[in-house]
């Protein structure tokens, strides 16, 4: 029988399939579907500070608005609690899912500020989180600001976090470094145990009958594999201890083998599960399995890794003849 097992942030998984951010992993009773599907572990939605900082600041204004009517009600909203609040039903998702099921739930942050960023890590811990993973989605808008000084921030967000917390740590980053290998590199040594790759940039539209600006979600698509998968195979033999996790445009079981063959420890998904449901999971598990076994593979340990760029000696000029062949393919459509 293939053995689908695997390790990722020095977990060991029943399957290299993980369930990504999404609303399928804002909910325990889908938490427990994707667990029940087979998924190897789940990544809950990310904690914005932003938004956390938002409704204080607004729930704030309410309190203060209405102060200055009464005396009274100053000591009276001091002891209120307030259980709506967002960062409280984040931490209860984090806690009831940390309690219910059997499988890693990783929380996902997104800090605005430094010390956001570890406050924030440390109460995902304290709730419950197996590990965090470290949402990276940040447009560097300063002109006065260099390349050098954005990554720089960068490694020292990943330095601050890890000596707080002392659970595995996770860093999803974007492709769009200059030189994203020595990126990839430094954020390790500034202390993550696995990398993601890559985060998606959502980009907005403008509404042409009301002219602003309005933010549009699009699935991925099969062909977004590509990127990662390149990258994942450069990686894999520069990082050897560490945990690579492939995501975006992942939705067939064929694709979790690519990812695997590329050197991914795990593959995660989103937009198939949401399309199909938490338990298109086992599908693509299944669809996996099938591929494995009509291939020789045995297990997950096998097959991972069997298609990088170890076997080249000049990466670069590899890149540079996959490039050309890719340009080469290309032949006109038969005449009718």
């Amino acid at each position: 029988m293939t053995d689908l097992s695997t390790t990722y942030l020095g977990f060991p998984l029943r399957a290299p399939l993980v369930a990504s951010p999404s609303p399928l992993t804002s909910s325990l009773a889908d938490l427990l579907r994707l667990e029940a599907a087979g998924v190897g572990a789940v990544v809950l939605p990310s904690l914005f500070e932003e938004e956390i900082e938002a409704e204080a600041t607004r729930l704030n204004d309410h309190v203060e608005a209405g102060s200055g009517v009464n005396p009274e009600g100053t000591e009276y909203f001091a002891d209120f609690t307030f259980d709506h609040l967002l960062l409280d039903r984040h931490l209860e998702l984090t806690e009831g899912a940390a309690r219910r099921l059997d499988i890693p739930v990783i929380a996902s942050l997104n800090g605005n500020t430094a010390g956001g960023w570890v406050h924030y890590a440390r109460e995902l811990v304290t709730a419950g989180a197996a590990a965090i993973e470290l949402n990276m989605y940040d447009v560097a808008l300063d002109p006065t600001r260099s390349a050098a000084d954005v990554e720089e921030g960068y490694l020292e967000l990943v330095r601050s976090v890890r000596a707080a917390v002392d659970v595995p740590l996770a860093v999803k980053i974007s492709p769009y470094f200059s030189s994203l290998a020595n990126m990839a590199a430094r954020i390790v040594e500034a202390g993550a145990d696995g990398l993601v790759l890559f985060n998606r940039f959502y980009q907005p539209d403008l509404d042409l009958e009301t002219l602003d600006v309005k933010p549009t979600l699009n699935l991925s698509h099969a062909g977004e594999i590509r990127l990662p998968l390149r990258w994942i195979a450069i990686l894999r033999p520069q990082l050897p201890q560490t945990s690579l996790a492939l995501t975006s445009g992942v939705h067939l079981g064929t694709e979790i083998a690519k990812g695997l063959l590329a050197g991914a420890d795990v593959v995660m998904a989103t937009a198939e599960l949401l399309r199909r449901g938490p338990e298109r999971a086992s599908e693509l598990i299944n669809e996996l399995s099938v591929w494995m076994d009509d291939h020789g593979y045995q297990s997950v340990e096998q097959l991972k890794g069997s298609v990088t760029q170890h076997t080249s000696g000049d990466p670069a000029a590899f890149e540079r003849s996959q490039y050309q062949r890719v340009l080469h393919s290309w032949k006109p459509e038969p005449s009718a």
